[in-house]
């Protein structure tokens, strides 16, 4: 299919997946839409247990056994959810790649890592010597030092970080249209999870590159993400801009992940949790999810389910959000 420029690699429109009944009480993932574009990043925020990276995931068509799914994935005008294997296939190798949370999940340890990083080079039809030169390229572009010497080495000769900057260069090696980083550097410490993160969007600016980035950490989204969703019980409850996200929440959910992160500056107030806990698979609350554990909930906020409306600049699902309760 012919896209323009600025068309959405990625767009999501109206995702439900659903376990089997015995399983799961309300939907995993409940009407989210999104869209990435060609250049942006575009983060997608929640408490564990939002759906997060099950969205994530199903861009690459990767469900939870026996799910039953409506709405539509597409990437670059093609729907993931519809696509026959063979199809499928060549988006993950071609056009999609993804980063995980782990990267000693994603390598085996018996293999070196020029193998891991030629293997996709080579099933693309790159031959032995030109894959071996576009790895070598890969891992100095991702900052590896002595990438010659790096080919040759193990998974378990690398620290946590340098080895998630080896799955950062496999990720690109094909370099896709659409980049999907799942948590990538939750196992990070903070000065690594920098240098990450400034490679991340470094790679995205020079090729362009659409990312979504999966994150608990709204701090973390704000320094890379144009765009943020937040997610909440398998919904998005808030969407904006990046600036007016962290400047004017609509969400009371929003600006509780907001105020329970720490800050280091003078007269800063302490971190203020979010009380009470996520909703679990096993329920499903008649009115809004978040009503229990809202400090703004009112009567009505318990029976009827709000939907996703223009506030500001971006949307809310909050039915008083129009009242100005958080500004």
């Amino acid at each position: 299919m012919t896209t323009t420029l600025n068309a959405p690699v990625l767009e999501i429109d109206g995702l439900g997946i659903r376990l089997a009944d015995d399983r799961a009480a309300r939907p995993v993932l409940d009407g989210v839409s999104l869209t990435v574009r060609p250049g942006e990043t575009v983060g997608l925020v929640g408490e564990s247990g939002s759906g997060k990276s099950v969205a994530c995931r199903s861009v690459l068509g990767l469900l939870p056994p026996g799910a039953r799914t409506s709405g539509q994935v597409r990437v670059s005008g093609r729907d993931v959810l519809s696509m026959p294997p063979r199809e499928l296939a060549a988006l993950r190798a071609r056009e999609v790649a993804m980063v995980f949370q782990d990267p000693r999940a994603c390598v085996n340890p018996l293999r070196r890592v020029g193998d891991f990083l030629t293997e996709g080079l080579r099933a693309s039809g790159s031959p032995a010597g030109r894959a071996a030169a576009r790895a070598e390229e890969l891992l100095d572009a991702v900052g590896i030092r002595d990438p010659r010497g790096a080919l040759r080495r193990y998974p378990h000769q690398f620290s946590g970080g340098m080895l998630q900057r080896v799955v950062i260069a496999a990720a690109l090696a094909a370099e896709p249209a659409l980049l999907l980083a799942d948590e990538p550097t939750t196992a990070l410490d903070v000065t690594t999870q920098a240098e990450v993160i400034a490679i991340l969007a470094r790679l995205r600016a020079e090729r362009g590159t659409g990312m979504l980035f999966v994150t608990h950490d709204l701090e973390l989204a704000s320094a890379i993400c144009d765009r943020v969703y937040v997610m909440y019980a398998g919904r998005i409850v808030e969407t904006r801009s990046t600036d007016e996200l962290f400047d004017r929440p609509r969400h009371p959910y929003t600006a509780g992940l907001l105020a329970c992160t720490p800050r280091i500056e003078a007269g800063s107030p302490a971190p203020r949790p979010v009380p009470g806990r996520p909703v679990s698979l096993a329920e499903d609350p008649p009115g809004c999810s978040f009503a229990a554990r809202c400090p703004h909930a009112v009567a009505r906020c318990a029976r009827e389910k709000p939907e996703l409306a223009p506030h500001g600049e971006g949307l809310a699902a909050c039915l008083r959000a129009g009242e100005g309760i958080l500004l």
